[in-house]
């Protein structure tokens, strides 16, 4: 059953805000929230409703939350519990506002720039105008500094205001830290002053952060007098803060996971260019296991058949088949360019690859799963050049169901108690969570159905968990000891594959795969704390339930 939800509803209008309060309020915005959700959607409704009147708690829960955060009130009805910033005015060094007035001069930019003035006098943030008399250009407000001070700067935009206690929130974790760049979570405010579309940012994602600029107008800097000047001009306020981040020896930037910033607009994410195509690529080594259905086998490696790479050796791990097809096809492959290795016995994918990768002779290594299809020939390159980069351990694609949905975008820990793919059954031309799922960047874990990772850096890790991962979260687990050494996994769409998931292995609705599973689960708990975790490229606000990156309410 293909069944569509608009998860971008809450960007068409902006509604006013609810006027019941109290007790009487929360039950009118609640119901009106879950009226939109069966208004928009009624038949995954139900289906939610179905799992909850069954007392599946968690799979219910999985259901509703992206139907609820896809009303219009969703917002107002988290906003009915936000908690206030709660923070004292907190010793700390001082914080000067840049302000940008931009390039309406104009009655409307004017009384844009006035309210963020008012905003700042508010919080006791002094304040300096680029652009007026005073101070034409950055470069000028140079002298206008009180640099003995030692202060904290804020690039802001006109017609942006500060939430009550935002200042003081940044003194305070200024003064427990050395970050030279602090950033926080803001929403939008439309001209009656209604808020709407929160970002609930995730923790440093330096890769995100090429594609989308989550930081500029929302966040404090430690800039000396050179970096205004070296800034000075147009766009200063984006190429301060970008100077300041990619400055020599800087402590990564610190995210205060609160909303402070309600802005009139804010930079767009931008899709990925082509990545560059410098250097030579080295031997890959692709590893398939498989057994039998000798139909996806054969799809998948014609697909790598058709892949331009300079150089791969593909393995074959056969894992008992006794289909006289697929036996066939396996004799009857290339042996200039395959190499099938014979082991039977109970599936243990962990066991398989380890395996395979002790014969195998490339310098990469791409865990490949045999219901993979391939799309476009270049996916290969694209994945191997990022995993050659320094600081990159497994590099994962974007994988599609048949029907288009996304079915990996990264891994997301914590959700369901254990971990989740990002942003899976969205259609990859969907907003969603600001265009997340198009976007290169850090996350915590990649699928092993299509992963590219350096054979050295999998042989220091230990590779694959035979013992405790032997069929589930092995890659969640392989990632994690790859991060932990400084080998960050990366999410990678401008690779995009199509996933026939578990096609050939079923479910594991036995109970002895049930069994299994639910012994990985527990092994995942244990080790990495997913039951209480918060993923660091995830936030706290956002559903625990939910693969779609959806308000918590």
């Amino acid at each position: 059953m293909r069944i569509g939800i608009p998860m971008d509803l809450s960007r068409k209008s902006v509604p006013p805000e609810p006027r019941p309060v109290g007790w009487a309020g929360n039950a009118w915005i609640t119901l009106r929230v879950h009226y939109d959700a069966f208004r928009y959607a009624p038949r995954p409704y139900l289906l939610a409703a179905w799992w909850r009147f069954r007392r599946k708690r968690v799979r219910a829960r999985a259901h509703f939350a992206p139907l609820l955060a896809a009303s219009p009130l969703a917002y107002h009805m988290w906003m009915r519990s936000e908690e206030p910033v709660g923070v004292e005015d907190a010793d700390g060094p001082p914080i000067l506002a840049l302000v940008d007035p931009g390039d309406d001069t104009g009655a409307h930019g004017q009384a844009r720039l006035a309210a963020t003035l008012r905003s700042l006098a508010a919080e006791q943030v002094p304040s300096l105008t680029i652009g007026t008399a005073e101070a034409p250009t950055l470069a000028d407000a140079v002298p206008l500094i009180p640099w003995q001070e030692t202060p904290l700067l804020m690039p802001i935009a006109a017609g942006d205001v500060l939430a009550p206690g935002a200042a003081s929130a940044y003194r305070q974790t200024a003064a427990a830290t050395q970050a030279r760049v602090i950033y926080a979570d803001d929403d939008l405010m439309n001209a009656k002053g209604h808020r709407h579309t929160p970002h609930f940012k995730p923790g440093w994602n330096a890769e995100l952060l090429r594609h989308f600029d989550y930081l500029t107008g929302s966040c404090i800097v430690r800039a000396d007098a050179r970096d205004l000047e070296e800034t000075s001009g147009p766009a200063w306020a984006k190429r301060l803060v970008e100077r300041v981040v990619q400055a020599p020896g800087s402590a990564a930037p610190l995210h205060v996971p609160k909303i402070l910033h309600h802005r009139a607009s804010r930079p767009l994410p931008r899709v990925a260019a082509a990545l560059p195509s410098e250097g030579p690529l080295p031997l890959v080594s692709v590893i398939v296991p498989t057994r039998n259905r000798v139909d996806l086998l054969r799809t998948c490696l014609d697909g790598l058949a058709r892949t331009e790479y300079p150089e791969v050796e593909v393995i074959v791990v056969d894992n008992g088949s006794d289909d006289p097809a697929t036996l066939a096809y396996l004799d009857a492959l290339e042996p200039a360019r395959h190499r099938v290795l014979r082991r039977p016995g109970p599936f243990n994918f962990s066991t398989l690859n380890n395996q395979a990768v002790a014969q195998a002779r490339g310098a990469l290594l791409c865990l490949l799963n045999n219901d993979i299809e391939v799309l476009a020939p270049d996916w290969l390159a694209i994945m191997a050049r990022q995993s050659l980069r320094e600081d990159i351990g497994a590099v994962g694609a974007r994988l599609l169901y048949p029907d288009g949905r996304i079915q990996h975008a990264g891994v997301v820990l914590g959700v369901g108690g254990g971990a989740a793919h990002a942003h899976r059954l969205l259609r990859p031309d969907e907003k969603g969570y600001f265009r997340r799922h198009a976007l290169p960047q850090f996350v915590s874990a990649v699928t092993a159905a299509c992963l590219v990772v350096q054979r050295e850096r999998f042989e220091a890790v230990g590779g694959l968990d035979e013992k405790n991962f032997a069929v589930a979260f092995n890659d969640v687990d392989l990632c994690m000891r790859l991060n932990a050494r400084g080998w960050q996994s990366l999410y990678e769409p401008r690779a995009t594959l199509v996933h026939h998931e578990s096609v050939s292995r079923g479910l594991d609705r036995d109970p002895v795969g049930a069994a299994r599973f639910a012994g990985e689960m527990a092994a995942l708990q244990a080790t990495y704390g997913t039951l209480e975790c918060v993923d660091p490229f995830h936030h706290p606000q956002l559903n625990r339930f939910s693969e779609r990156f959806a308000l918590r309410l």
